[in-house]
């Protein structure tokens, strides 16, 4: 079976759940991050959703390419599409991601389905901070999940604007709820 690569752009890369044979950075042109899915289950539920990031169209995304190990291949894509396609919210895609070696690898890339009753489209800081402050799911707290992804970009040099403006904000708190 030909090599497989997985790219994570979210928590896949701080908690993959998967086992890997090497990690690389890697630029996925086209698609860019952004918190554009509600999420109903891992970090929110349909009553209280909460907002998690998407692949969606336009711009470009670095993150981290997981190699998996010869062997474990249909292993790996089984758990991924039970943990990514719970609702499936995201489409499945090979896509071509330029890793920091200059070698161009097929990876598996998990891409928002833009007509899913979970896309969420543009919303404007304010709007991200009251979904994301409240919200709790299977995987715990929407807070923590935006605080760890920023967390781990801040740590491999991968500047995202958008999300570190809203992990500010989450990090000075909001006086409504005493925090």
């Amino acid at each position: 079976m030909a090599d497989l690569w997985i790219f994570g752009y979210g928590s896949l890369m701080w908690r993959p759940g998967f086992s890997h044979i090497d990690v690389q950075p890697g630029y996925l042109a086209g698609l860019h991050r952004t918190f554009c899915v509600y999420s109903w289950v891992h970090r929110g539920t349909q009553a209280s959703p909460g907002l998690v990031l998407g692949l969606d169209r336009g711009g470009a995304c670095r993150g981290l390419v997981f190699q998996i190990e010869d062997g474990k291949q249909a292993e790996t894509i089984a758990y991924l599409r039970e943990r990514e396609q719970v609702t499936n919210v995201y489409l499945e895609q090979n896509r071509q991601v330029r890793l920091d070696d200059g070698r161009s690898v097929s990876a598996i890339t998990y891409v928002v389905d833009r007509s899913h009753a979970q896309y969420a489209g543009r919303l404007d800081l304010d709007a991200q901070l009251a979904l994301v402050s409240k919200a709790r799911g299977q995987s715990g707290v929407n807070r923590d999940y935006v605080l760890r992804t920023d967390e781990h970009l801040e740590e491999l040099g991968i500047k995202d604007s958008n999300l570190s403006s809203l992990a500010a904000q989450l990090r000075q708190g909001d006086p409504e709820n005493g925090t």
